[in-house]
């Protein structure tokens, strides 16, 4: 029997927004895995808080390590989804970084993404599967609008 959550269930797996300050306003980082863009994310482990595991696996599958959380520890949760009904809860998180790193997986002997890019929300509508393209929306009105970071962001 499969299990049903809810979309206020624990989460599987936990990630994070990610966003930049540019001239020409907010970038969200995107990650590309064969054919699928999603962001940084990965399974929660034991004894591990969500936050834990989204600053850890996006370090991992980035390399970033400057992560501010000037939002606190909000979030977005996908509904399930996959044949397992797995649940993903992404945190809001900025840099200044613009270089992203694919470091290799030790596991997998490569890096787990084959590309990276950094995106308006209008490319990331298009670029994200259905599960995400509400993530843009939330995102949006979390920032108080997409066309740029307010001073006390930058």
């Amino acid at each position: 029997m499969i299990e049903i959550k809810s979309a206020q269930a624990q989460p599987d797996s936990a990630g994070v927004m990610v966003i930049r300050p540019t001239a020409d306003g907010w970038r969200l980082l995107v990650l590309r895995a064969y054919r699928t863009w999603d962001f940084p994310k990965g399974q929660i482990e034991q004894g591990e808080s969500p936050l834990q595991a989204a600053i850890r696996e996006t370090a991992e599958e980035t390399g970033l390590t400057d992560l501010a959380f000037p939002w606190g520890e909000i979030h977005w949760q996908t509904a399930p989804y996959a044949p397992r009904h797995k649940i993903a809860r992404y945190y809001l998180a900025s840099t200044r970084q613009e270089h992203i790193s694919l470091p290799l997986s030790p596991e997998l002997g490569r890096p787990e993404h084959h590309g990276w890019r950094w995106v308006d929300l209008d490319e990331a509508a298009r670029l994200l599967p259905d599960r995400l393209r509400p993530a843009c929306a939330w995102l949006e009105k979390q920032l108080g609008g997409w066309n740029g970071p307010d001073e006390a962001s930058r």
